[in-house]
């Protein structure tokens, strides 16, 4: 039978495995071709969606769009046309377990058997979590966590009988460590790690070697969704948010390199300079708290 892990080679696995993905951002390794793949993308209306879509476009890829704001989704789809790719769009609840589901079978009877999983969809409540109304906390977990098994089941079974696919998780860097008030945001990526890692695991046991995993684990990007989070003063300007466009490119060198994982930036491999620059008395996300607030107040707030 199987002896327990201990809490020293957890240590050493993970260390090792910081290690294997710094290495390979350093060297160059062959991308692959992904011409004529067929790609869903999760929250395709959005900032980082949108330039996923058109990054992955640009490698030749079909698109399939999913967006819970259909007008923002046709917007990239717009743009993702003007490239002469094949794209389709589909507005989805990913909150509602039967919306994937259904949607999932309209995309396989109208269009055709993804390959390429991107789930990029993401939301935070942005309140207290004694502020906060439980149908915001459960959003949060439901977009973030519970839809990536939705998703994953919906199309991994095509991609295992072809021992080909790709299937990439969208994190966040408050998914490995954590701050302050944004306990729904933490919990919910913290679980998107989990989940991405044992899925990987388990590909992994059953010899599944032609379909590959990617978890992206970015630090805070700068798409308005933390406007105001507030980082340590001496650390701000060796690390500032992230430019969107620089965070999907570095996504898409790690997802063609077939790369297991990928901290941007490189300092997030590193646990405890990573904590360092979200701690400022673990009060960095207060001004986004009050940011959300005002808006709330004045009648601005949007789900997703």
């Amino acid at each position: 039978p199987p002896t327990p892990t201990s809490h020293g080679e957890v240590t050493i696995r993970e260390a090792w495995q910081s290690f294997f993905a710094i290495l390979q951002t350093f060297l160059r390794p062959r991308l692959k071709c992904i011409d004529g793949e067929l790609c869903l993308i999760t929250g395709a209306g959005g900032a980082l969606g949108r330039l996923f879509a058109l990054e992955f476009a640009k490698e030749g890829a079909h698109l399939v769009l999913w967006d819970c704001n259909a007008a923002a989704n046709e917007q990239t789809a717009r743009l993702v046309r003007e490239l002469g790719v094949r794209v389709h769009t589909y507005t989805v609840d990913l909150s509602k377990r039967q919306s994937i589901y259904e949607t999932a079978n309209r995309v396989r009877t109208e269009v055709g058997h993804v390959s390429i999983l991107v789930n990029n969809a993401g939301v935070v409540a942005g309140r207290r979590l004694l502020d906060c109304p439980d149908e915001l906390l459960e959003r949060t977990l439901l977009v973030n966590c519970h839809a990536l098994f939705w998703m994953t089941k919906a199309f991994l079974p095509r991609m295992k009988e072809q021992n080909h696919g790709h299937i990439v998780t969208v994190a966040s860097a408050l998914g490995l460590f954590s701050t302050a008030c944004v306990e729904d945001y933490c919990a919910s990526k913290f679980g998107a790690v989990g989940f991405h890692e044992s899925l990987t695991h388990e590909l992994i046991a059953e010899d599944l070697n032609g379909i590959k995993t990617t978890l992206v684990c970015p630090y805070i990007v700068d798409t308005g969704m933390f406007a105001g989070c507030e980082i340590r003063k001496e650390l701000r300007s060796i690390i500032p948010p992230l430019e969107p466009l620089y965070t999907v490119q570095q996504s898409m060198k790690a997802i063609l390199a077939e790369q297991q994982m990928i901290c941007i930036p490189r300092l997030m491999y590193i646990p405890f300079l990573a904590r360092a620059c979200f701690y400022q008395g673990d009060k960095c996300m207060l001004p986004f708290i009050k940011n959300i607030e005002m808006k709330t107040s004045n009648g601005h707030t949007k789900l997703c």
